[in-house]
């Protein structure tokens, strides 16, 4: 009986040992410029930050692109799983464990300079047709607010712009005003050619999601070594680095 109790101690030592040893795994979308591919690399601004964060704590976690609804799902699902950039919204509160945030955003809906002006959320609510992305938090939050008119055919941001620009749709909600100005340099829109709708759909700081199953010791260490890169203006100097591509594209009328 002895016996059977010291292996049914030393089984569950051993898996508890096991389960603090798994590796962390850190999943990301595309959404530019906080996350992106480029010549096979993960960077942008989001993901210079998690490199800083894991240099300060030593952590030297793979990161992984993923499409958006597969890496919420891994978030959710799969044990020791960090994501970012993550907006930090009431519905989310309890569903992870955060850190950040790493920068305050924004999302307004844009419509070309030459359109009729769309000023009023009633405008926008009568709008023939607003294009957003397929999924995400963009498209279930504007489905919350009521919009029964929403085109959700877009499968990427830059399809977004692509579809405004040549008239396919006239309004498209999708990016923040960083994301909006990153863009507009990458497909060559010159300033002026896109308008920012002054209606602000969604705002919430943007952070660094763990699974509720992630060590508090790990959580913690990440969020000392935020806290001391911003201490120290690194954040900042990593914000600069994008600044050439991310400067405010068109004035709100």
């Amino acid at each position: 009986m002895k016996y059977a109790r010291l292996c049914t101690a030393l089984l569950a030592l051993t898996l508890a040992t096991a389960a603090q040893a798994q590796p962390y795994r850190v999943v990301t979308e595309e959404w530019a410029p906080y996350n992106f591919q480029q010549g096979g690399e993960i960077v942008g601004i989001a993901t210079e930050i998690v490199r800083a964060i894991m240099t300060r704590t030593g952590d030297s976690f793979a990161l992984e692109m993923l499409p958006s609804m597969r890496a919420g799902l891994e978030l959710r699902q799969r044990p020791h799983t960090i994501m970012f950039s993550m907006f930090r919204t009431a519905e989310r509160e309890s569903l992870y464990k955060w850190v950040g945030p790493l920068l305050d955003e924004a999302i307004y809906p844009y419509q070309r300079a030459d359109a009729k002006p769309v000023n009023s959320l009633q405008q926008l609510f009568s709008a023939p047709r607003i294009t957003t992305r397929h999924a995400g938090l963009v498209p279930a939050s504007l489905e919350g607010m009521g919009f029964g008119n929403l085109d959700k055919s877009a499968t990427s941001a830059r399809q977004l712009y692509q579809m405004v620009l040549a008239g396919r749709t006239g309004i498209i909600v999708g990016d923040t005003d960083t994301g909006v100005a990153y863009y507009s340099a990458q497909l060559g829109i010159a300033p002026g050619t896109l308008r920012r709708i002054p209606i602000q759909l969604l705002h919430a700081p943007l952070y660094i999601a763990f699974s509720l199953d992630s060590e508090d010791r790990v959580v913690d260490a990440w969020r000392d070594a935020l806290e001391q890169l911003r201490d120290e203006g690194e954040l900042q100097r990593i914000l600069d680095r994008y600044q050439p591509v991310t400067q405010a594209p068109t004035p709100t009328d």
